[in-house]
């Protein structure tokens, strides 16, 4: 077979190669193929290697010399708010002073805030700004994210951000998967009445799933948010339509969110500062993955997720992003990488498969992204670095060299090639 497009002179590619979820102490199990090679054909690999691939060269062969540099998968951020309408800087100076961030969406604050910019926000103003970022997390590496709603709050603005994913992912190469997160706070309009809100999400779930917006849907299970009954409720109806289902769980309190997310089984619990001993061996026994954000744990000076601890005791670990415009506005992906390995004590390896395979999988689409083996689309990132610890040990600036998406180049130099 005549590739496409073969990559040579790799110093090393470094993939995951277990078959997903990826637990415990496996999860500091990679592959490394020395001077490597990928080829690739219609947007997929159909072989990689160590040496020369000349049985896959012919005249129309596009050449990629990857001049001494490593390989990774494309990066895989599996838990983003991409979509929303302004910013909340002005909340800066009152988390610096101490405010709890419970206190501060009391005021009127927080998600709130976002929500009101959002819904005054055209659906054209909505896209370019989540294109921008978007652009932004690709330069860092990023392939595919995550992105969910739940700056609406009713359902013609949920659907308005949900349209967006819907056109960023039909016209960017980043994929998209979306998420319909209604249930992410309790609007003004509905303060007084919280079961009546709790169903009127569950009704415009349903015709959320009849317009083919969202794969997933996603519940705020905290304290002064929604309980544990309430999102129960909420999952519950979303997996009987056919949704996949997440939790954003024990982020501040220990209320028993993860051990929920895997009894109704979610595909991921999100967040997980103040887990149980008991759910965390409840995780464990489990296919659902344990989805630390730790960028959120250092913008808001909190502790980190247990992150060590999980692996330690065989939990499947992914790493997300958490971009979102009031608890971790960044979207510089190898920093949260960076923040995992160094304040979570991970491996790189063990970053490696929670930011690829792991994604992947609680996406869904682990049979398609998340490692480098024929068959599988051909993402991968091109990074300036000797070996794999060495985006770890240099932190705080951007590795990537190139990125390619399906085979296609969509960064080179550092500058974004393929996009709108």
């Amino acid at each position: 077979m005549i590739a496409d497009l073969v990559v040579i002179h790799i110093k090393t590619i470094y993939t995951p190669y277990l078959k997903p979820p990826v637990k415990g102490k496996h999860m500091a199990s990679i592959h490394e193929i020395m001077d490597a090679y990928i080829a690739v054909k219609d947007g997929r690999i159909i072989d990689i290697g160590s040496g020369s691939p000349k049985d896959f060269m012919g005249p129309n062969t596009a050449v990629y010399d990857a001049k001494n540099h490593i390989v990774i998968p494309g990066l895989i951020d599996g838990h983003t708010h991409l979509v929303h309408g302004g910013s909340r800087e002005h909340e800066f100076k009152m988390l610096q002073e101490g405010i709890p961030y419970l206190e501060i969406l009391k005021q009127g604050g927080g998600i709130l805030s976002t929500v009101e910019k959002t819904r005054q926000a055209t659906e054209k103003e909505l896209y370019f700004q989540a294109l921008k970022s978007l652009d932004e997390m690709m330069l860092y590496g990023v392939t595919s994210v995550e992105s969910k709603s739940g700056y609406g709050l009713n359902l013609e603005h949920e659907i308005k951000q949900l349209k967006v994913n819907q056109r960023l992912k039909e016209n960017h190469p980043v994929y998209i998967s979306s998420t319909y997160m209604g249930a992410h706070a309790l609007p003004l309009e509905f303060k007084e009445d919280k079961e009546a809100y709790i169903n009127q999400v569950i009704k415009d779930m349903k015709e959320i799933k009849k317009l083919g917006l969202a794969e997933a849907v996603d519940v705020f299970c905290e304290t002064g948010v929604f309980s544990i009954e309430e999102s129960k409720k909420v999952l519950s109806e979303a997996k009987v339509l056919g949704f996949k289902i997440k939790m954003h769980a024990d982020e501040i309190d220990a209320i028993g969110g993860a051990g929920l997310g895997v009894d109704l089984g979610c595909t991921s619990v999100d967040h997980l500062m103040a887990i149980s001993d008991e759910d965390i061996l409840k995780l464990s026994e489990s296919h659902t993955i344990a989805n630390c954000l730790p960028g959120t744990s250092f913008n808001l000076k909190k502790k980190y997720a247990p992150a060590r601890k999980m692996i330690d005791q065989g939990v499947a670990l992914g790493i997300a992003g958490d971009y979102n415009p009031g608890s971790c506005p960044s979207e510089n992906f190898q920093l949260i990488m960076q923040l995992a390995s160094k304040e979570m004590q991970l491996l790189p390896e063990e970053v490696l498969n929670a930011v690829t395979m792991n994604a992947a999988y609680h996406l869904g689409i682990s049979h398609l992204k998340g490692s480098l083996e024929v068959g599988k689309d051909a993402d991968f990132v091109i990074m300036k670095a000797p070996n794999l610890a060495y985006l770890f040990y240099h932190f705080g600036i951007n590795h990537t060299k190139d990125v390619f998406i399906k085979g296609k180049p969509v960064v080179l130099n550092r500058q974004i090639v393929r996009s709108i």
